[in-house]
């Protein structure tokens, strides 16, 4: 490809030197560089791509992409744009062939529920369009393998490839988690979404967006990406329970067809009359004349919430809806979603989840208090280097729905954990609470109290498999370490 064609519908300031250049690829990190690469200077939160050019240049780099002019006697190919993420997706897509174009492309954002609604959208395109791809947290797929997921929504290089990839494997179909921080960093620019889905907005992030507008802004993003895309005509489906869905329901796009979903009377696909127990749900669903009794595998309202979005996503690329509805009978389980740990013989249940917000660890809490138990006993962090703000809710959140608390650390990463547990513990309205600042101790501690009927939930790290402490990730998963306990208590030996 011809540096003049990769460098097309993006906002060009100056060019010094050639566009007559073959390209080889673009690429953001120097060491990465190819011969005959595109090197995008772009400015970080800790380093400045300008500092890399030179390296850059030595690994084989002909052109230079950045927001600054050009230095004097630059002898690469200098191009200026306007924005220079903005413009660095925008030669991605075009280097691969804008590959989103080729099958239906699907994005979930939203606090909480991106990783179950595009599993489930994937489940859904798999058993029926046979091959799909997948980009989330927990995980990347391009049809044929898995990959280890680095970033809910990775760099717009590696989108683009991965899309590539999707395409030339022959996926019908693909589903991505769109968080926002890809939006504002326009890691998704050029992908051309047929189905974007709302699933709510609570607090979280507040380091990075310092306050909820500017938060739903960056969700509202994708949208109007979306209604801005000329190559396909897109659907938002957007949760009318939620009041940031609601609001987006009442914006005025030109080119999207909305669809909402929820209990809400109003909704399009209106949900009702849900039963959950240890082995999943059923509910009613409502959609125009139409009214079908779905069963997932899955527990909890939000849990339908997410199912009933990836069904609306599934109607919105045109599968059978009745098909569709029975597929979801056989939703797989979501690593770190509500995953059950441990022998079912045990007579009490221990569940992981990922639910690190307020609003997610109360969901959790309210779904498992409907099943019943004798107690609810709760082991729950937060993280270190992310918003503080919410660690005394996360505390508030968790005794409210919990008979007891043990409060641990999740990822302190560079933070004292001291200093972590002692924000969160202002949370806390009443005694009774303990607080373990091991987290393998702390789970061990709470597998020890577990009693008839009771049931145990380790919430914050879900599906990772590490802990960071200092910069530095060791072996951690929640999982493996309850299941172990859980196993020596029942051989009749002290967890």
């Amino acid at each position: 490809m011809k540096l003049s064609e990769l460098i097309e519908n993006i906002h060009v300031r100056h060019v010094a030197g050639t566009l007559e250049r073959e390209v080889s690829g673009v690429f953001y990190d120097s060491r990465r560089v190819k011969p005959g690469g595109v090197f995008c200077a772009l400015k970080g939160l800790g380093r400045d791509g300008h500092e890399f050019i030179q390296a850059a240049v030595e690994n084989g780099a002909v052109a230079i992409l950045s927001e600054q002019p050009n230095p004097a006697a630059f002898l690469a190919t200098w191009i200026q744009v306007g924005n220079g993420r903005a413009a660095m997706a925008t030669a991605a897509a075009n280097f691969e062939g804008h590959p989103s174009r080729r099958f239906p492309v699907v994005g979930v954002t939203g606090t909480n529920g991106k990783t179950t609604t595009a599993f489930l959208v994937h489940h859904l395109m798999k058993a029926i369009l046979h091959r799909a791809g997948l980009m989330g947290t927990i995980c990347y797929s391009t049809g044929d393998s898995f990959l280890e997921a680095s970033h809910t929504t990775p760099e717009s290089t590696e989108v683009q490839r991965l899309l590539g990839e999707m395409a030339a494997t022959d996926c019908r179909g693909a589903v991505m988690e769109v968080s926002s921080h890809g939006l504002a960093q326009h890691r998704v620019t050029g992908v051309a979404f047929d189905v974007g889905i709302f699933t709510n907005l609570t607090q979280d992030h507040l380091d990075y967006h310092f306050t909820m507008e500017d938060y739903f802004a960056s969700k509202r993003l994708l949208f109007e990406q979306m209604d801005a895309e000329t190559a396909k005509k897109g659907t938002a489906i957007l949760n009318l329970d939620d009041t940031y869905g609601d609001r987006l329901a009442k914006t005025r796009f030109g080119r999207l067809r909305l669809i909402t979903y929820g209990r809400n009377a109003n909704s399009d696909f209106r949900i009702g009359n849900i039963r959950s127990d240890f082995n999943g749900t059923q509910f009613q669903l409502h959609f125009q004349d139409r009214q079908f009794l779905v069963r997932i595998p899955l527990i909890g309202a939000f849990n339908v919430s997410n199912s009933v979005a990836a069904i609306a996503a599934g109607w919105a690329i045109g599968l059978n809806l009745r098909e569709v509805v029975a597929k979801m009978a056989e939703a797989p389980q979501v690593p770190g979603r509500l995953e059950r740990v441990g022998d079912r013989q045990t007579n009490y249940r221990v569940f992981v989840d990922y639910a690190h917000t307020p609003d997610a660890l109360s969901n959790v809490l309210t779904t498992l208090r409907d099943l019943r138990p004798n107690r609810i006993l709760t082991v729950f962090g937060c993280g270190g280097d992310r918003d503080s703000t919410k660690r005394p809710l996360m505390a508030a959140a968790a005794e409210a729905g919990s008979d007891l608390c043990i409060l641990t650390s999740d990822n302190p990463r560079t933070e004292a954990p001291g200093k972590i547990l002692s924000d969160a513990a202002r949370g806390f309205l009443r005694s009774g609470h303990e607080v373990i600042e091991d987290r393998r101790e702390a789970i061990r501690r709470a597998i020890q109290l577990a009693g008839e009927r009771d049931i145990l939930l380790i919430a914050g790290k879900g599906h990772e498999t590490y802990q960071e402490i200092n910069g530095v990730r060791h072996e951690f998963d929640d999982r493996k370490i309850a299941a172990g306990f859980i196993r020596r208590k029942a051989e009749g030996g002290e967890p």
